[in-house]
Formats: C-alpha cells, sequence, structure tokens
C-alpha cells in the first residue's frame, strides 16, 4: 500500500532545546518538520537592576541568563509573559508572581496598569521587544527601566524553508514572532526568491503566535491563516496541523 505524503511544515525556533521539541512535536502530529532557525542568541552580560519594585521577563532565554548571571530580584514582584518564561523562572528557583491571562506585551500591560503609577519598573529582554510594553507602562505612571540582556540575530545558511516555499514544496509554516518573519523574509531576499517564497507560502497554511506577528507577516503580504487565542507553541503547530490537513494526524 503506497504510503500517504506527510505535511511539511517549517519551524523557525532558534537551533537548541527549543528546536528539538518542536521537531518531535510536529513527527508527534504526524508532520515532517523543516527546522530553520531564524533566530541565533547573543547574550549582553547585562543583568536587571536589583532596586526594581517590579520586574518583567519576557522569555525563557532571559530566565535562563538572569539565572546564570546569579541576579537576585530582592522584593521585587516578578512578572512573566507566558507559562513557558514562568516556568524557567520557577524551575531555577524563582518565585513568578504574575502571569498575565493574555500572553502579550499589552496583556502584561494591562495585568499592571492599575497598579505601578510611580513605581520602578524594570523590563528585561531582547533587543527586539516591543514598544507596547515600556510605551504602555509608562502610560499607567510606571518609572520604567529596559535592560538588553540578549540580541537576536539571523543565523549564517538559514533560508531552506524560503527555498521550498518558493518551490511550491511547502504544506505549511508556524512564525512565532514578528523577527521570525523578518528573518525569513531576508533569508528568502539572500537566495533571490523572496516573491517566490511569499507566493509559495499562499499555498500554505500559515500560522502566527500572536497579533503583532500576524501583523508583520501581512504587511509583508504573507496571507496569515491561523492565529490561535493560546499562545504557545504547541497550540500553534497543533492548529496548525490540524488546519493543513487533519488526516495527516492520524
Amino acid at each position: 500500500m503506497r504510503e500517504e505524503p506527510r505535511l511539511r511544515v517549517a519551524v523557525f525556533r532558534p537551533d537548541d532545546e527549543r528546536t528539538t521539541e518542536a521537531v518531535e512535536l510536529l513527527e508527534s502530529l504526524g508532520a515532517d518538520p523543516v527546522p530553520d532557525p531564524m533566530l541565533a542568541v547573543e547574550p549582553t552580560d547585562a543583568v536587571p537592576r536589583t532596586d526594581a519594585d517590579y520586574v518583567v521577563l519576557t522569555s525563557k532565554t532571559g530566565a535562563e541568563l538572569v539565572a546564570e548571571a546569579g541576579w537576585d530580584p530582592g522584593t521585587a514582584t516578578i512578572c512573566a509573559i507566558g507559562e513557558a518564561t514562568a516556568e524557567a523562572l520557577e524551575s531555577v528557583g524563582y518565585v513568578v508572581d504574575l502571569v498575565p491571562e493574555e500572553y502579550s506585551s499589552s496583556g502584561l500591560v494591562a495585568a499592571l496598569e492599575g497598579d505601578v503609577d510611580g513605581a520602578r519598573v524594570e523590563v528585561a529582554r531582547s533587543d527586539h521587544g516591543s514598544d507596547v510594553l515600556t510605551e504602555g507602562l509608562e502610560a499607567a505612571g510606571a518609572y520604567v527601566h529596559e535592560t538588553v540582556l540578549y540580541r537576536l540575530v539571523r543565523p549564517p545558511g538559514a533560508g531552506e524553508s524560503a527555498a521550498l516555499a518558493a518551490e511550491g514544496d511547502l504544506d505549511a509554516a508556524l512564525f512565532t514572532s514578528s523577527l521570525t518573519v523578518t528573518n525569513f523574509l531576508a533569508a528568502a531576499a539572500n537566495r533571490d526568491v523572496r516573491d517566490e517564497a511569499v507566493a509559495g507560502l499562499d499555498d500554505a497554511v500559515v500560522g502566527t503566535i500572536g497579533a503583532p506577528t500576524r501583523e508583520t507577516a501581512e504587511d509583508a503580504g504573507i496571507a496569515v491563516d491561523v492565529v490561535p487565542d493560546r499562545a504557545d507553541f504547541e497550540t500553534l503547530a497543533s492548529t496548525v496541523v490540524e488546519e493543513a490537513g487533519p488526516e495527516y494526524r492520524e
């Protein structure tokens, strides 16, 4: 009996355990993963301030870096955007006081805006953090200081997924941040297939985590099919695979 073809799904997570976990998840869903890391982490060796009333961490990477540096939050209220960030902080001994219901910058602003008037708020994250967070907290009356814990760069050689999309050989793509969209397009341009790759995604199921990522994709001409309510990778992958072809999950 002829074996049915499997969905070919591009994933753009950093080339560490996150890619490994993403590949395992997609394989468990019956898909054929195309790991194409669009982000590499360059630590700055900076640490958050220790005199803040609130400290906001936005990623698992940030949590790992502050732990490695031995950062002591003192009596600050620790806020994490997303369960993955909270779990990473708690796994290394930090107590997380607040995780917003909506895992986004705007969600955290909504959760804090009634409490931070006159407070010192430390935001510790990558160099590509959204202004929505800092500007929203400042509008709520907070004194905001930002510490860049790491830079996100595009790895050399990225772009296999763009070449596949340009040839019409990609069934789905999972964008987890605006920067993954930007770097996908840059990698496609480096291979002289930007327009073809964008056109190829029209025939694929494109999923994004969160409205900002969707907006970045759509502004670049990429049609987005799936934006799950829950902003985590497992939900994104599961929803996209189901949308692209539920029969492949059997």
